[in-house]
């Protein structure tokens, strides 16, 4: 069957929900296709066999954008939300240190603390030297920002696990808000007060839904949307760039005027021969995100009640992060007051690759390892999600490869947006993504250029103020 439509959007996750939310506003003519049967993208959530409710990782709900605010309060209703004080922590040298660790040095040992104190003096003094060089790569920006105490102690081991790839490999321009840079004063005024430091951060405080997991809130956005201008579970097999049309699995062919991309850019690349070079796609720099929910009987340990989530730096676990989520909705378990649950993070690359098929069980010794499943403790699901595209990484050359290629589609009417789509990692939380592609319709609109588009020209505006 042949379609035609004037604005087409491929993907139904934040991103495709902000472009044809807006789309549908406005009045204009759009169509969107989904390869899934539900919207969500990488934000949707899932069930398990035992009735667990799981997230495809760690997503809570914070904003920079008034607009992205009301849209939520939309989605859920005002009563539809739980808010939480973020409670972080870190796991190391067999203790709790709260998160941010760099500000919170006194809860460390002695000797780790004058590691990690004398080498914050050291890059503060090399810092002030006349004519210091700029950091090369990510690795080169730890040292001369934290030090190398806390370089090593720390931030090399966690950021490898995060990302899964070296942090020689990557840039640092992408850092703003996401990492909190230490301040002399008050690390010293925590060193010698043993007061924790705790507020940091644009997450301070978050949302999160009552019912569904994160997945519910886009659920219920794509519910808002006309169901004949909505297609679900036809995945899209080829783009003729040059032709304006694209095939889907079903054999339907859409043409379309302009195209509002939502899949990853190295995809999209190979999906629509002709208008980047095919080599770019295989230059782009990912890593999968393993997904490990256990799910557990009765009530969380003393330790674990109040805690949302925690990092884990050492080697002794897959894991870089764990969340307490349970703690984020008592109906993430099938029997509230019964049951609690956990779900970790373990990052996979070909720098740092994973024993997939016996992941699950390495996850549960290491939490048994850590002291976060108690002994004792009934374990009543086990449930393993891969998504083999989680972080896009900000490797070394990104954006002189990254923004040519977008340049390139949207000469040819396509605009690749999201997460993946626009490979901005600085920009790629759910209010981003929802704000890239609310602001691409925009655009498109207006007929104008990136003006309209401050999220993905712009990540270090948006992210350093509120936007109205």
């Amino acid at each position: 069957m042949k379609h035609h439509t004037d604005i087409l959007i491929i993907g139904g996750g934040p991103t495709g929900l902000g472009a044809a939310t807006r789309l549908h506003e406005k009045g204009a003519d759009w169509h969107l296709i989904e390869a899934d049967r539900e919207f969500g993208g990488l934000a949707c959530s899932f069930v398990d066999d035992q009735g667990f409710t799981w997230d495809l990782g760690g997503h809570v709900q914070f904003s920079h954008y008034d607009t992205f605010d009301r849209y939520m309060k939309l989605a859920l209703g005002e009563d539809g939300w739980l808010t939480h004080q973020r409670e972080s922590w870190v796991w190391i040298r067999n203790r709790w240190v709260p998160y941010p660790f760099q500000n919170n040095l006194h809860r460390l040992d002695p000797v780790d603390r004058w590691a990690a104190l004398e080498g914050l003096l050291q890059a503060g003094e090399a810092a002030a030297k006349p004519g210091a060089p700029r950091p090369a790569n990510f690795l080169e920006w730890m040292v001369a920002t934290f030090g190398q105490g806390i370089t090593d102690l720390f931030m090399r081991p966690y950021n490898f696990k995060v990302w899964a790839w070296p942090g020689e490999t990557m840039d640092f321009g992408w850092i703003g808000e996401r990492v909190a840079v230490p301040a002399l004063k008050g690390v010293l005024k925590s060193v010698c007060t043993g007061e924790d430091a705790l507020s940091w951060g644009p997450n301070a405080v978050f949302q999160f839904p009552k019912r569904g997991g994160t997945g519910a809130i886009w659920r219920a956005g794509g519910a808002m949307l006309p169901p004949e201008r909505v297609t679900l579970g036809v995945p899209v097999t080829g783009i003729d760039a040059k032709g304006k049309f694209l095939r889907t699995e079903n054999g339907d062919v859409w043409r379309y005027n302009r195209l509002v991309s939502t899949i990853p850019l190295n995809h999209l690349i190979r999906m629509a021969p002709g208008v980047v070079d095919a080599g770019v796609a295989d230059r782009l720099v990912y890593s999968a995100t393993n997904v490990v929910g256990v799910g557990l009987s009765g009530q969380p340990p003393e330790h674990l009640k109040t805690k949302c989530w925690m990092y884990f730096p050492e080697a002794n676990s897959p894991y870089y992060r764990v969340t307490v989520f349970s703690n984020y909705s008592p109906e993430n378990v099938p029997v509230p007051g019964a049951q609690w649950s956990l779900m970790t993070e373990t990052a996979e690359s070909a720098a740092k690759p994973v024993d997939v098929a016996g992941l699950a069980d390495d996850t549960v010794r290491a939490l048994r390892e850590d002291g976060m499943i108690p002994e004792g403790t009934e374990i009543l699901s086990v449930t393993h999600r891969r998504l083999a595209q989680g972080y896009p990484t900000p490797f070394l050359g990104r954006d002189a490869l990254v923004d040519p290629a977008l340049r390139a589609f949207e000469a040819a009417e396509i605009f690749s947006r999201g997460r993946f789509g626009a490979w901005k990692y600085e920009v790629a939380n759910q209010d981003h993504s929802f704000a890239q592609g609310y602001e691409c319709a925009e655009r498109l609109l207006a007929r104008g250029g990136p003006e309209h588009e401050p999220t993905v020209h712009t990540p270090s505006v948006v992210n350093a103020r509120r936007n109205p």
